[in-house]
């Protein structure tokens, strides 16, 4: 039976993995609303801009430019990212450009110098990451910061779009929320070593090997948390969401490269730990604010 082609909008929606939609949408968010303490034109744009087409970018790009190693990774296909079909990558990349344009046009209008730099550096990592000439996820270690930065930045931009005061505390929760996004990217790429390999891409993963990604995984989480120890009420208690990242990785500290592939179950299980944890993290921010 012939496989049937999902419509093209259906497919772009997939390729922007809406699983993920809420990690840059959620940051940009908070630190606007915490920042200004309102729901503005500005707000709204800026949220549905890293919601949807920020992923569309991101992801499309990376489906794009992926394409011959997607087709030996098993993951590929489904939440965990799309198999474009070669007739529709051009598709793909116009969607992602007519998508982000319209927002990227509101959002200098209505911005500093500052804010400008900000943008225009978030996105770079978006196509840098990706995009052939580049491809900061092919260079060991770059590929994590860079893939951190994807998450970081929306928050960033949000604080500086809004004018806030950068203290030393604010700076430790974007060290922390750094730090995440590292051990985040690191750990999900254990899974591909395999087909990374096998496809000629390098990884943090492929050149340091499996467990000692993990291993790496596991103390940028930990760093992550202790940074947050030493933030204003309450942030300290946020320090203790790091523990079901470790413990969700810990069980992989041993895998060898050849078995790598057994850390997705460890990779989904962090898909549904996201979300636990954003909805604890709000929860934080709103007593945060209320403190304040």
């Amino acid at each position: 039976m012939t496989a049937v082609a999902p419509p093209p909008i259906r497919q772009l929606v997939l390729v922007s993995r809406p699983l993920s939609w809420i990690n840059t949408a959620f940051p940009f968010a908070a630190a606007s609303l915490l920042t200004t303490g309102r729901v503005d034109v500005t707000f709204v744009v800026g949220t549905v801009f890293f919601l949807i087409p920020y992923n569309l970018a991101m992801y499309g790009i990376n489906d794009v430019f992926d394409y011959e190693s997607d087709l030996r990774n098993p993951r590929k296909g489904g939440a965990e990212g799309a198999l474009l079909d070669r007739s529709t990558h051009r598709r793909t990349l116009i969607a992602a450009v007519v998508s982000t344009v319209p927002f990227v046009i509101y959002l200098v209008i209505v911005g500093s110098p500052l804010s400008w730099l900000v943008l225009a550096f978030s996105l770079f990592a978006v196509v840098a990451y990706s995009a052939k000439g580049l491809r900061f996820k092919e260079v060991p270690l770059l590929d994590s910061v860079t893939s951190s930065v994807h998450f970081v930045s929306p928050a960033l931009y949000g604080l500086v779009l809004a004018g806030a005061t950068f203290t030393p505390e604010l700076w430790l929760v974007l060290l922390a929320f750094f730090l995440w996004g590292i051990g985040s990217h690191a750990f999900g790429a254990v899974q591909d070593v395999v087909p990374d390999r096998d496809a000629g891409i390098a990884s943090i993963a492929t050149a340091v090997g499996a467990a000692a990604t993990v291993r790496l995984a596991i103390a940028a989480w930990a760093l992550a948390g202790v940074a947050m120890l030493f933030t204003p009420w309450p942030g300290p208690l946020a320090a203790l969401l790091a523990l079901p990242y470790i413990a969700t990785a810990a069980p992989f500290w041993a895998v060898t490269d050849a078995g790598s592939s057994v850390a997705n179950r460890g990779w989904r299980r962090f898909l549904w730990i996201n979300y636990a944890c954003g909805f604890v993290v709000t929860l934080l921010l709103i007593l945060w604010a209320a403190v304040r």
